[in-house]
């Protein structure tokens, strides 16, 4: 598709880089003006990593309410102060033999809308600071227990002291918290040992383009970016004539039917290139971001 400048990129995040490096070193590859992101993954964590790029930032928003699906690596018996594998042990319990009746008792447990509390070494802002910096400089840090929904936690795999799982979840959701409260309620404690993101809404691992085949394509990478258009599929659509589209290029509202509800609307030219995010006002869909020229 050329190099347009600006897009999605569904990126697969190697184990090792912090989201926000990830999406720097694909800009750099790309010689995109800007990049963000959508869906924090942790350093040691790895998959699919929603990346705008140029204009496509201010996109990002529209992304973020998206259910994401997982495979998790849970080990049993040990329990560190991160809940994951990079954390200090904090203790190791044995592992008696489960059956497999019980496991899925513990896993039938935390499915469904629940108040999940997040790890204490997280991003979560509590105070206007994010736990982590307080968790470091040693305070006693208790998490507010957060409304969070599982879709769906099943056992894949038994793997020794490890549980392979697959996790589809609403935004917010920390698998993290998921090993811990698995670990509680088999009353082994648990960790979390690997995690991949395989979906943050539609978009899966299997079309995701690996971060080393970007940095070694460099610009020719263009053509695994999506078009913005892909990152407001949510949103109600509206088309506009060649007079409207200029007027909100400009600016200045349309009088158009907007979609019910009241919330953003995608605005598309005559050609279907992405003129605006809008918003009704009375008779009126005025421009919230416009990105025609």
């Amino acid at each position: 598709m050329g190099r347009p400048g600006w897009g999605l990129l569904v990126l697969d995040k190697p184990v090792g880089l912090s989201s926000h490096a990830a999406a720097r070193r694909a800009q750099r590859a790309l010689d995109a003006n800007r990049a963000g992101h959508a869906g924090t993954l942790d350093p040691a964590a790895s998959g699919v990593l929603l990346v705008g790029l140029g204009k496509a930032t201010r996109l990002l928003e529209y992304l973020a309410g998206h259910d994401k699906a997982y495979r998790a690596r849970v080990r049993l018996g040990r329990v560190t102060d991160t809940l994951d594998r990079e954390g200090r042990l904090l203790e190791e319990r044995p592992v008696p033999p489960l059956a497999d009746d019980a496991i899925e008792a513990a896993l039938a447990g935390l499915r469904g809308s629940q108040l999940q509390v997040p790890p204490v070494f997280s991003a979560v802002k509590q105070g206007g600071e994010r736990l982590y910096r307080r968790a470091r400089r040693g305070e006693d840090v208790r998490p507010e227990p957060r409304p969070v929904t599982v879709h769906r936690l099943a056992l894949v795999e038994r793997d020794g002291p490890d549980l392979v799982l697959d996790v589809v979840c609403s935004k917010g959701t920390y698998v993290r918290s998921l090993a811990r409260d698995l670990g509680e309620a088999l009353g082994t404690g648990a960790t979390l040992w690997g995690l991949v993101r395989t979906r943050s809404g539609p978009f899966r691992l299997e079309e995701a383009a690996p971060l080393a085949e970007v940095e070694a394509r460099g610009p020719d990478a263009w053509d695994r970016v999506l078009p913005a258009s892909r990152m407001v599929d949510d949103l109600p659509r509206v088309s506009v004539d060649d007079r409207e589209r200029a007027l909100l290029a400009d600016g200045r509202p349309v009088a158009q039917d907007a979609p019910p509800g009241g919330g953003p609307a995608a605005v598309f030219g005559p050609d279907g290139d992405l003129v605006a995010v809008a918003r009704a006002d009375g008779p009126l869909l005025r421009p919230a971001k416009v990105f025609a020229r």
